[in-house]
């Protein structure tokens, strides 16, 4: 029985596990078509080389390939390379620069480049600092459903003292799962803000 199951397993492994594989055929085919121009594939491999998926982890090439999609206006390449700016991972830190590739992401509806640019605001980091403009770009995100934006809102609204507007935000920001919105509602719900 138990051998039955092991070749089952086995089997479910070979026909299916290898069609989501990262294989170095898929890479090469990848490198052809990111050099004649597809976004796409540039950006799949900038992820690989950033994540070191199926390739040794190198933030050289993960920029590389990630700054070939982002000028062809590849949206999850801009918010890529702006990350690895922003966080100085595999890159000198630059603050102006990430925001920059934030804004080109952002601009096109990118939730996660818009909530990213929020807290470049409300930090201060590569813009003056300015809630107005990070209160304006959270809402962005967060209108769009993005849990983190959410979150970032509702605490905006509770610094305001608009807690009502806060736990609006903060429930729907807990009802997709993200655990600190959450324990915030907890906190606020347990201290009668509600």
């Amino acid at each position: 029985m138990q051998k039955q199951i092991l070749l089952c397993v086995l089997c479910s492994t070979l026909l299916f596990g290898s069609e989501n594989a990262i294989t170095t055929q898929k890479i090469e085919t990848w490198k052809l078509a990111a050099h004649q121009g597809d976004a796409e594939a540039a950006f799949n491999l900038g992820n690989i080389y950033a994540n070191g998926l199926g390739v040794s982890q190198n933030y050289t090439e993960a920029e590389k390939w990630f700054r070939l999609a982002a000028v062809q206006g590849n949206i999850k390449a801009q918010s890529s390379l702006g990350m690895m700016f922003y966080t100085g991972k595999g890159l000198t830190q630059d603050y102006p620069e990430a925001v920059k590739w934030f804004r080109l992401a952002a601009n096109q509806g990118d939730a996660k480049a818009q909530n990213d640019i929020g807290f470049a605001y409300e930090s201060g980091h590569g813009v003056s600092k300015n809630n107005d403009e990070a209160l304006k770009w959270y809402k962005l995100a967060a209108e769009q459903g993005y849990a983190e934006a959410q979150c970032n809102l509702g605490k905006m609204y509770f610094l305001e003292g608009d807690y009502q507007e806060a736990m609006r935000w903060f429930r729907r920001a807990s009802a997709q799962g993200l655990v600190k919105a959450k324990t915030i509602l907890y906190h606020m719900q347990k201290h009668n803000y509600n």
